[in-house]
Order: C-alpha cells, then sequence, then structure tokens
C-alpha cells in the first residue's frame, strides 16, 4: 500500500511540475502576443517624459504645449480604451492563473501609486515631485521584475532592473534630468522589448 501511495504522489508531483512549466509557456507566449501593449505605453510614457524634459530646457510656444498636453491627454485615453478593448472585449482565448496573477500586479502598482501620492500629501502636505519620480520608476521596476522573474522572461528581468539603476541615478538629480532618465528607462525596459516581443510572437 505504502510504495503504491509513493508512486502516486510521485506521479502527481511530476504531473503538477509539468502543469505549472506548460502554464508557463503558455503565458510567455501571451506575453510575446502582449508586446504591443508595451508598446503604446512604452512609447506614450517615453515620448511624454521626453518632451517634458525638452520643454524644460527649450523655450516652446503656448500653441506647441497646449497641442502636446491636448495630444497627450488624447493618446493617454486611446491607449486606454485599446488596453481595455485588447484584455476584456476582446476575450483571448488562453486563460491561465499566472496571466491573471499578473494583472493583479499591475493594478496593484496603479494603487500603489496612487497610494505614495496621497501618503506624501498626509505626512508633508505637498507632492515633492523630486522624490515621487524615483519612487514611482522603483514600484514600475518591482513590477516589470515580478513579471520577467514569474514567466522566466530575461528580457524583461533585464529592463526592470535597468529601470530600477535609473530610478537611483535620477535620485542624484533635479527634476528636469529626472524626466530624461525616466524617459530612458522606459525605452529600455518597455519600448525596445515590447518591439522584440511582437516581433518574436509568431516564433
Amino acid at each position: 500500500m505504502e510504495s503504491r501511495k509513493s508512486v502516486t504522489d510521485s506521479f502527481n508531483e511530476e504531473q503538477s511540475i509539468q502543469v505549472i512549466r506548460e502554464m508557463i509557456s503558455v503565458s510567455q507566449k501571451r506575453l510575446k502576443n502582449d508586446g504591443i501593449l508595451f508598446i503604446i505605453w512604452g512609447w506614450l510614457f517615453f515620448a511624454g517624459y521626453l518632451f517634458d524634459y525638452l520643454s524644460s530646457k527649450i523655450v516652446m510656444t503656448y500653441q506647441i504645449r497646449k497641442f502636446a498636453n491636448t495630444a497627450g491627454i488624447v493618446l493617454a485615453i486611446a491607449a486606454m480604451l485599446y488596453t481595455g478593448y485588447y484584455i476584456y472585449i476582446q476575450k483571448r482565448k488562453v486563460f491561465t492563473y499566472i496571466g491573471v496573477s499578473l494583472r493583479y500586479v499591475w493594478i496593484s502598482l496603479f494603487f500603489s501609486l496612487v497610494l505614495v501620492n496621497l501618503i506624501q500629501a498626509n505626512v508633508v502636505h505637498e507632492i515633492n515631485f523630486n522624490l515621487q519620480h524615483p519612487i514611482f520608476m522603483v514600484f514600475i521596476a518591482f513590477a516589470t521584475v515580478i513579471t520577467g522573474g514569474i514567466l522566466r522572461y530575461r528580457l524583461l528581468i533585464a529592463g526592470g532592473i535597468a529601470f530600477a539603476l535609473l530610478a537611483y541615478a535620477s535620485s542624484y538629480l533635479p527634476l528636469h534630468e529626472q524626466l530624461l532618465l525616466e524617459a530612458v528607462a522606459w525605452g529600455v525596459a518597455f519600448v525596445i522589448p515590447g518591439h522584440i516581443m511582437h516581433h518574436n510572437r509568431k516564433k
């Protein structure tokens, strides 16, 4: 009886490991398809922070600033609508617990960023943007590394680490220089990996 039970337990353990591996493999394939989301949000934040940096260095007319601000709002709304359509309305065929878990990681990230600002407002009664940007970058880096670690996707892990290092470097710089590093971080951690994942989605 004991030997039969041990064989059954071993078989179940092997099955469980195989299921986990298959879930990771499926989620990696989904992530390659989701590269389009990395591209959209990566370019959106990269362009936004880069423009904010350039506007602090170059004198721009009121019309240019107004156009850029309006375009940024419109593109952000479009990105959110497309993301909602892509994830929920489109109803992708593959559904895994890992995919759901990762979704909660990024939802938690959003609320964490909101709470950081609320805590700053309650403690120091203002938003210290010189502190806010590096902290936000650390949270984003953490979520990126967690995503890459769960999926065993080295490209995302490397991007998250780069994001974290740039966050630390930005803490030594004034706000307008932080904007440049944050733009670079989004490019390195999201735009480049997003294009690579989207390019390799059929492989």
